[in-house]
């Protein structure tokens, strides 16, 4: 493991931020940033690319869930979507750089650049250029290898992880031909993408991939997302650290 990812196993990182709709704390938030950093838990988040190519802190490809607007976030200009809150709640649309200040290197952040596996890499450039001038703990990661493989050409001492699962059905990659979902099952691609950490889906957990880069390469693994004690237990054996919600780890 290099000596910059220890924050990333150090902590279990919030996903999302420590959110809980419930009380009006909605996920990719300013309001679940803080409560993360309350409880000294790194955090994860989710960037989306807009029609203006800013990067902002959204889950989702279109608005429709969690807000009260409609649409394709990358039809959007970033001042626009801004002007959106998120339902439920005071909080609204973050762009990546207003995050990242409200963080200010307190706690370590993941962020995952979403991709529609298209070949579009704005997004990707975009949090590169803006990630240059952050100083606190900080790793990239998608489940897109060649969002990853870019990633490590253009700037290969950022910290880089692919997200990754078995079972590729049902999680709108109907794009996904069956030799893509073959190679990103079994990190076929990893001589291209090198990355510093997996991050799988815990319930596929023990399995060869993971468990050959973490106990052959050193390669840490985050185990996603754990929503219950008995994931938490899987977690705990079969990988480094975890990321988590619906309950304090």
């Amino acid at each position: 493991m290099k000596p910059s990812l220890a924050w990333l196993v150090a902590r279990p990182i919030a996903h999302r931020g420590l959110h809980d709709s419930a009380k009006g704390v909605i996920e990719n938030t300013a309001s679940a940033a803080l409560a993360a950093i309350r409880a000294k838990y790194a955090i994860e988040c989710d960037v989306q690319v807009t029609v203006d190519g800013e990067a902002v802190v959204f889950h989702d490809f279109t608005l429709e869930r969690l807000t009260e607007g409609s649409g394709s976030v990358d039809a959007i200009a970033a001042d626009a979507i801004g002007k959106l809150a998120l339902r439920g709640s005071s909080d609204h649309i973050l762009r990546l750089s207003d995050w990242l200040t409200l963080i200010g290197g307190r706690v370590g952040a993941v962020i995952e650049i979403k991709s529609r596996f298209d070949g579009d890499l704005r997004l990707l450039h975009r949090v590169v250029q803006v990630m240059r001038g952050y100083r606190g703990p900080f790793a990239l990661k998608s489940f897109d290898p060649a969002v990853i493989a870019k990633l490590r050409e253009i700037a290969p001492t950022i910290a880089r992880g692919i997200i990754a699962m078995n079972d590729y059905e049902d999680r709108g990659h109907a794009r996904l031909s069956p030799a893509q979902i073959r190679d990103m099952a079994n990190l076929l691609h990893f001589s291209q993408t090198r990355p510093d950490f997996l991050s799988w889906y815990v319930s596929d957990l023990p399995c060869a991939a993971p468990f050959l880069c973490r106990t052959q390469l050193g390669v840490p693994v985050v185990a996603w997302t754990v929503r219950t004690a008995e994931e938490g237990k899987r977690a705990s054996l079969h990988a480094d650290q975890m990321v988590f919600e619906g309950f304090k780890a």
